[in-house]
């Protein structure tokens, strides 16, 4: 589904009196007297944004749904009156016929998810609960999107006072767009909780889909929350990532110690699927050799991963955790104890995304600038080294730094060195991701 936003949720106007009553509700739901329950009606109901990611928030229209359960559908089990009964009762303040005449309608109304089925030339539309196949008809106002056959509207309509068994029926208010997939998807998640109801509870009295949608019509708007937050989870997992030439960003790396060179580089050139890439001379040591995967992209080939090969490190940049995945899995075949696994990310760098962005059919693409690319190398290489002077480096003879230091000073400076030479952030944009003296202090230097 595309995330729903402003283009998705929509507010029709309420008749006048019916308005009034509802703003009475809220006052009413909001007091002293009420206030309990409005909390704890309100919490259950958006269970899902307060229990889960905060990655989404709940549509406003989804509030209002929420609200007129509070208001409607709930009789409290402490003895208290429920909201519609006491506002009835109310001696206090007048409240005229045109109103009253709305409580009942109100009263027994319920959230539903409604298929609509014919659009009339009168400015009618017809609406079929995909519950029960319940038919209403209601006027198609101004405020409404333009809909098609089989578009479903999460919401709720109350039957007119005058029309109770004809099916004409007035707005709530607030109400959601979902096309057939989606409600589907939302009928079938409702489905499985209301059996599940029905099992534990022994009872099938919740047969009626009136009867459950009236008790139950909150776990739609979770269904609802549910298929939003998988939409987010879709969306964000095909961005694409592109460096400023319009190349892959090589976001997932993953860092290894190595002290087999001349096994390794045999290895990575058997290997089909890389590509030798140029050399990079060093000022000192042995040149820093390079592999790279591609693929066609659009009548071109991108670089989708690349394979850095130094004395002492190997070096995976990928586009992705998966192909990250597939390379350490074909690492760990070829070359098994020869390599020492130092640390890896995954994650790109932190970007913010509108719901615009997230809610196109089509994979869209972030550009990761320079300084975004280098601070997140520095965070890497900070956890990669954070205790690299306390563990066993394979070049060191198993020994740590720190210890190795007192009878292997040369070599130890030299790995500093040469790790300084090819330093990931040097390699992409000239300049170091990681501050090296930091590893020289560790070890006494």
């Amino acid at each position: 589904m595309k995330l729903a936003n402003e283009q998705t949720s929509f507010s029709v106007p309420r008749l006048r009196a019916l308005d009034h009553l509802v703003v009475r509700l809220e006052r009413l739901s909001s007091s002293s007297e009420y206030a309990m329950l409005r909390e704890t009606v309100l919490a259950r109901v958006l269970k899902p944004y307060l229990e889960g990611t905060q990655a989404l928030t709940p549509l406003a229209e989804e509030m209002d749904l929420a609200a007129l359960i509070l208001y409607c559908d709930i009789y409290p089990d402490n003895g208290q009156l429920s909201l519609i009964e006491r506002l009835r009762d109310i001696v206090t303040e007048h409240i005229g016929l045109e109103e009253r005449m709305w409580l009942d309608p109100l009263k027994h109304s319920y959230t539903d998810l409604l298929e609509v089925t014919e659009l009339h030339d009168s400015r009618e539309l017809s609406l079929r609960s995909m519950g029960d196949g319940t038919y209403f008809r209601l006027p198609y106002a101004d405020a409404l999107p333009q809909l098609g056959l089989g578009d479903a509207l999460l919401s709720r309509v109350i039957r007119r006072p005058d029309a109770s068994k004809s099916g004409e029926a007035v707005w709530a208010g607030p109400l959601i767009v979902l096309s057939q997939l989606d409600a589907r998807a939302v009928m079938d998640i409702t489905g499985g909780w209301r059996r599940d109801i029905e099992i534990n509870s022994g009872s099938f009295a919740l047969g009626e889909w009136q009867e459950f949608a009236k008790r139950f019509g909150h776990m739609l708007l979770w269904a609802y929350a549910e298929i939003r937050y998988a939409a987010l989870v879709d969306a964000v997992t095909h961005i694409e990532y592109r460096m400023p030439d319009g190349q892959p960003y090589l976001y997932s790396i993953a860092l290894y110690d190595h002290h087999a060179h001349q096994m390794i580089a045999h290895g990575l050139n058997a290997m089909t699927e890389l590509s030798p890439a140029q050399p990079i001379d060093t000022p000192s040591g042995q040149p820093i050799r390079r592999w790279t995967e591609e693929r066609s992209s659009n009548e071109s080939w991108v670089v989708i991963a690349r394979i850095t090969l130094t004395s002492a490190q190997i070096i995976v940049e990928c586009d992705g955790p998966e192909q990250l995945n597939v390379i350490k899995h074909r690492l760990a075949e070829t070359f098994g104890f020869s390599l020492h696994f130092r640390n890896e990310v995954v994650t790109p760098p932190v970007h913010r995304v509108n719901a615009e962005q997230l809610a196109v059919t089509q994979p869209f693409k972030i550009t990761i600038t320079a300084e975004e690319d280098l601070v997140s190398l520095k965070e890497f290489l900070e956890k990669a080294y954070l205790e690299w002077s306390d563990q066993p480096h394979l070049v060191l003879g198993g020994q740590t730094p720190r210890h190795a230091f007192a009878t292997m000073r040369k070599e130890v400076m030299e790995l500093i060195n040469e790790m300084e030479r090819s330093d990931l952030g040097l390699l992409r944009d000239g300049r170091r991701a990681f501050d090296y003296n930091v590893l020289r202090g560790h070890v006494g230097l």
